[in-house]
């Protein structure tokens, strides 16, 4: 397993075509598995899902097509992006489960913050309770998303992946109605009073990752 950690903000192009080479490689054996871990200039994402109707404001930033399943997506500065390069073919093939894990992984990372991270049927991603916030109009109560999940699979090797918002610009997600939900808002860990570094959040995720992610499934192919 190798950890990629870049500094400074990686073109999205360039990240894109990074992992289609890696998943290749890895496919044919040529390569280890790959978590790279990055931020991205402003610019907005469109998965398989995605529905024009959701990009309200097409001329802010860029917006690009993407193949890994989801709707519109925002990324920027402050926001931990996570790719995640692995061989399902040693982890099991079964994609519920990889997604679940990866839900999981957020949700542990979250908790070294003390932060309770959900799951909701019907809404991708990972959502924080906003007690404190009015509730909706429906008398649900409010809920924020923390973490976005988007991942594409090209011969049971996963590419594309998380993001998890540590400080970025949440006025910047008013682009697009993200992942298609317009009920609930957006927040970060910074916006949750938690004065977290993108440092942090890496140590995090790796000690996490160990203990969620790191023991291959039985090969069920």
């Amino acid at each position: 397993m190798e950890w990629k950690i870049s500094d400074g903000l990686v073109p999205y192009e360039e990240a894109l075509a990074f992992m289609e080479d890696r998943a290749g490689a890895i496919a044919e054996g040529r390569a280890a598995e790959c978590i790279w871990l990055l931020e991205h200039p402003p610019l907005y994402t469109a998965g398989t899902s995605a529905r024009v109707e959701d990009l309200k404001d097409p001329d802010r930033f860029p917006v690009y097509t993407s193949k890994r399943g989801g709707q519109y997506t925002y990324h920027g500065p402050g926001q931990r992006v996570v790719y995640v390069m692995l061989d399902l073919n040693k982890r099991g093939r079964d994609i519920r489960r990889f997604v679940q894990d990866l839900e999981a992984w957020v949700i542990a990372t979250l908790a070294e913050f003390n932060l309770v991270g959900h799951i909701r049927e019907g809404r991708v991603g990972v959502w924080i309770e906003r007690p404190e916030k009015p509730p909706l109009a429906d008398g649900r109560m409010a809920e924020d998303k923390i973490a976005a999940i988007g991942i594409r699979l090209r011969r049971w090797v996963s590419f594309h992946g998380i993001s998890i918002n540590v400080e970025p610009e949440l006025e910047h997600f008013e682009g697009i109605v993200p992942c298609g939900i317009s009920d609930f808002g957006v927040t970060s860990l910074v916006d949750l009073g938690l004065p977290v570094t993108m440092d942090d959040l890496d140590v995090a995720l790796r000690t996490q990752f160990d203990a969620v992610m790191a023991e291959p499934a039985k090969d069920t192919a």
